[in-house]
């Protein structure tokens, strides 16, 4: 049937199909597998664990500690500096430099050399101390789970069980403990005996509502429905057996007895740790380095054998050549691309952690979180609060009547102060905030009869003030326990339970509500009068959306960024909260109908808006590829299900991301391309991940992909601008060596003209890109990439050779002689001034000041005009062409063999760099509509 709910004490949920219970496995410290699987009676796990319900003897306890260690966790050392800087070291980039320099102290250019594994050391020293410094961060965050236990031993095999306090380390298995509200569960337990227990498995699951938890070999029925504490989901694994405590939870409520079954390496919480181990797969930048780093060796290496044989064969030349070929070869390089990502990576990460509390724990993962356009998430915490709040009170026809909410608001009342609870449970507190105060005064208590997961209702008896010898029950809870308690005809009940059966279907949780009149007496009420019920109503509740989710969600959506939600919830549900945030679902339009439940909402194919567990199953790994394209809501979710449902997302050519804070959360952590969990996940979950937020708070995510994207944009500016000039000045060189009698250039003013404009686009690292840059993923395609390099490097070999025909005709036209040196200092001050031309006009976004657009001003409130002095990386294309002017009349120019040029060489190089630019700013117009026409032809949905 439909969704129908319980009272205090239990979530409002569904009630689920019957199913086989799933046998989890695992192993625990005696050897076998562990004593955990709920179909294993509490007689056969005792008898597994050679332990009795009275606990082992101080012998046996000291034997199996020996033997078996301690209850502690798995031992995590951090990487020692030296390793971090080595493992710096692997980024092909920086392998490449390496080589590069290694070659050039082959050849006794040990000034090439030192600069180049300068530069090495320099990055990988900066991202090693960036990542030690996120390392720091997320160790100040582990928590400890407990300190202490209560244990169950016996002096000897004739004495009786004593209850002692004993360190957690020293707990084994078959030792018996007792557990009550607020303990922490030091190890993975077999419950023997429980009382209303309630466990928080937040650190474990991620949901942060109590789970109810027994002690029964099988699940209860009753009345032809399984209890709610013996039952669990479709599909579920060991967090959800009813039997079953595991270390890192929490008791909420009620109090129990229970054997350890695992303790150490063996329970189920360290188990995640190893689960973590093993290499991960590559992230979307590190796919995208290895394409970019291929495409620069290829070059490489092609280069300075074609630099020699085209020498050799035309000019004559020999190993003599073999200097500037290696200086060629360098000059394709991004030198200072390894500095330059690190410091745009680093100074993101340090820049989120100071203002918004994120931690980059991993610095390429700042960049990934830009390339993000599918972000993964359970609705609770992110999108929900984990509180309900009252939707509408319905009476029998289906219309609203404020008289069914008084009710429920009186017996949520009295149930708390009669029953002696602690505290309201997240059901009736939803009820108490709703109340009028004057309601609740309007009644005496008398008593009350608590809820209990069996009977799955709670009932208070109130006398009216004025009306003596007569009591008034006040029954709230499950529908379907309520309505058999109900004076109705069969027909009258079919059509209640069709009524809540369509609100459980919107995805509202549902309380139905009762009362009956009694005559006054002095003896207990009990569950017995619980009969001959007149119902009053239904009360519909729904999550309350979390404040900043609406607007976090839209920000994501302008950013490109769509959303999944992977939730172990009903569907309807999952769907709701989407709806009231305004995230499309497709097929969303039979909400209600009743057509839940068959793995998809609404229409019978698989992928049309929502796709549960059973779904998810029935599909094939390519069939779940082309599902998730339709697919937003993917419900009834095992683990497994969300690794899978984030691997196909990866296929289907998405960079995805995924938002989790439990052990179960951790395969689809390490399935997606950045792991994010919040600060207070369980701890294997943050140091699984890639990121770590302050709150679950979509809103940091938002500042983190902004972060990303900034980060992005400023690399492949970089690489785009210098690679595409370093292509045309290595197509120059190769062109001049063939036409001209000496080489175009000599090495050493080949490697400071590298210098400069490496030094000088550090600048970009500390550049905010145009608008236009974070409203899509920034995404370092090696084709694109490649593309871009070839057309306009093609276009700077033009410039470059254009600048050989001035120098030809204005300085060595006939009789005028080969001047070297005149030459080599013309080029050298043109492929400076190209360079700076570059940096400006082929940025991702121009600007005249610090901001991308207007202003606020934080002391008025009101937009500034933009500034209007230059940026970083403008100022630095300035220093860098006025020092290409100026170097070769310097005393500096001699000793690397320019001189000053002619006054005549200036108007001609000026109207060179004049066409230049207009071609420039041409091909980029050109290129960026074909480059837009081709991502919104090729963007996956």
């Amino acid at each position: 049937m439909a969704d129908t709910t319980a009272a205090s004490g239990q979530d409002a949920r569904t009630p689920e199909p019957p199913h086989a219970p799933a046998s989890g496995r695992g192993h625990h410290a005696l050897g076998g597998s562990r004593p955990g699987p709920p179909d294993l009676t509490v007689l056969e796990v005792l008898r597994a664990l050679d332990s009795g319900p009275r606990g082992l003897t101080e012998a046996q306890a000291e034997e199996r500690l020996a033997r078996l260690g301690e209850n502690t966790a798995p031992d995590r050392r951090d990487a020692s500096w030296p390793r971090r800087v080595v493992r710096s070291a692997r980024d092909p980039f920086t392998a490449v430099l390496g080589c590069l320099g290694l070659v050039s102290a082959a050849l006794f250019a040990w000034g090439t050399a030192s600069v180049i594994l300068l530069l090495v050391v320099v990055s990988c020293v900066l991202r090693a101390s960036g990542e030690r410094r996120a390392d720091r961060s997320t160790a100040a965050l582990r928590e400890l789970v407990a300190t202490t236990a209560t244990v169950l031993r016996r002096p000897d095999e004739a004495a009786g069980p004593v209850a002692r306090e004993v360190p957690v380390e020293e707990l084994v298995p078959g030792d018996v403990i007792r557990l009550g509200p607020g303990d922490l569960v030091p190890a993975d337990v077999r419950l023997l005996r429980a009382r209303g227990l309630t466990v928080h498995q937040a650190a474990l699951t991620g949901e942060s509502a109590p789970v109810a938890k027994s002690a029964d070999d099988l699940p209860r029925v009753t009345g032809g429905e399984a209890g709610p504490a013996a039952r669990a989901k479709p599909g579920a694994g060991e967090f959800d057996r009813p039997q079953l405590c595991f270390q890192g939870s929490s008791v909420a409520s009620g109090s129990a007895t229970a054997v350890v079954t695992a303790t150490g390496a063996h329970t189920r919480f360290s188990a995640a740790h190893g689960g973590t181990a093993g290499p991960p797969e590559a992230s979307a930048f590190d796919r995208s380095v290895h394409g970019i780093s291929w495409i620069l060796i290829r070059f490489m290496l092609l280069t300075p054998p074609l630099v020699l044989m085209a020498n050799a064969a035309l000019r004559g030349r020999g190993l003599e050549t073999l200097p500037f070929a290696v200086a060629v070869a360098v000059g394709l390089t991004p030198e200072m691309l390894p500095v330059l990502v690190t410091l745009c990576l680093a100074r993101g990460a340090s820049l989120l952690a100071r203002t918004h509390g994120v931690i980059v724990k991993r610095l390429p993962a700042l960049h990934d979180v830009g390339a993000v356009d599918v972000l993964c998430l359970d609705k609770t915490g992110t999108l929900t609060q984990d509180r309900p709040v009252v939707e509408r009170a319905l009476g029998p026809d289906g219309q609203d009547d404020p008289a069914v909410l008084h009710w429920a608001v009186v017996n949520a009342w009295w149930t708390l102060q009669l029953a002696d609870l602690p505290e309201p449970d997240a059901l009736d507190e939803a009820l108490l905030d709703a109340a009028d105060e004057d309601a609740l005064l309007a009644y005496d208590g008398v008593a009350a009869v608590p809820f209990d997961p069996d009977r799955r209702l709670a009932t208070a008896v109130v006398r009216t003030p004025g009306r003596l010898g007569a009591h008034n029950l006040v029954v709230k809870g499950d529908v379907e326990a309520l309505l058999r308690r109900c004076a109705l005809s069969d027909g009258e009940r079919a059509d209640l339970r069709g009524l809540a059966a369509r609100q459980a279907d919107a995805g509202l949780r549902v309380l139905a509500v009762a009362t009956a009149e009694r005559s006054a007496r002095g003896r207990d009420y009990t569950p017995a009068d619980e009969r001959g019920l007149t119902f009053r109503g239904l009360v519909t509740l729904r999550d309350a959306l979390v404040p900043t989710a609406a607007e976090a969600l839209k920000d994501l959506t302008d950013r490109g960024v769509s959303v999944r939600i992977l939730t172990g919830d009903h569907p309807g549900t999952a769907v709701r909260a989407c709806l009231d945030l305004g995230i499309p679902v497709a097929g969303d339009g039979v909400l209600g109908d009743g057509a839940l439940g068959d793995g998809v909402l609404g229409a019978g194919e698989p992928g049309d808006g929502v796709l549960t567990g059973d779904g998810i199953d029935a599909l094939s790994d390519a069939e779940l590829i082309e599902a998730v394209g339709r697919t937003t809501v993917f419900a009834r979710c095992t683990p497994d299900h969300k690794a899978r449902v984030t691997q196909a997302l990866r296929g289907a050519g998405h960079t995805v991301g995924f938002l989790g804070d439990g052990v179960n959360d951790l395969p689809a952590l390490r399935a997606a391309d950045v792991g994010i969990a919040p600060r207070d996940a369980a701890a294997v979950a943050r140091e699984g991940a890639d990121v770590v937020l302050a709150e679950k708070d979509l809103t940091a995510i938002a500042h983190a992909v902004t972060a990303g994207r900034h980060a992005g944009g400023n690399i492949a500016t970089y690489l785009r601008i210098t690679l595409s000039s370093n292509l045309g000045n290595v197509l120059a060189m190769l062109c001049a060596g063939l036409l001209l009698p000496f080489l175009p250039m000599l090495p050493a003013q080949v490697l400071m003209q590298n210098l400069c404009f490496d030094v000088a686009q550090l600048t970009f690292a500390h550049d905010r890109p145009h608008p236009s840059v974070l409203r899509r993923p920034t995404v370092l395609d090696p084709r694109e990439l490649l593309r871009f390099i070839t057309r306009f490097g093609v276009l700077n070999a033009v410039a470059d050779l254009a600048t050989f025909a001035v120098l030809a005709l204005a300085l060595h036209g006939p009789g005028t002689g080969d001047d070297r040196a005149v030459f080599h200092s013309g080029w050298f001050t043109e492929n400076l001034l190209t360079q700076a031309l570059v940096m400006v006009l082929l940025r991702t976004g121009r600007r005249t000041g610090r901001g991308t657009g207007p202003r606020i001003s934080r002391r008025t409130g009101r937009r500034n005009a933009e500034r209007r002095g230059p940026g970083p990386v403008a100022r630095a294309a300035l220093v860098l062409a006025a020092f290409g002017l100026a170097l070769p009349a310097s005393p500096l120019g001699p000793m690397l063999g320019l001189t000053a040029l002619p006054g005549v060489y200036y108007p001609l190089l000026t109207a060179v760099l004049v066409l230049y630019a207009g071609g420039l700013v041409a091909a980029r117009t050109r290129y960026e509509r074909r480059a837009g026409g081709r991502v919104r032809a090729n963007r996956p949905h």
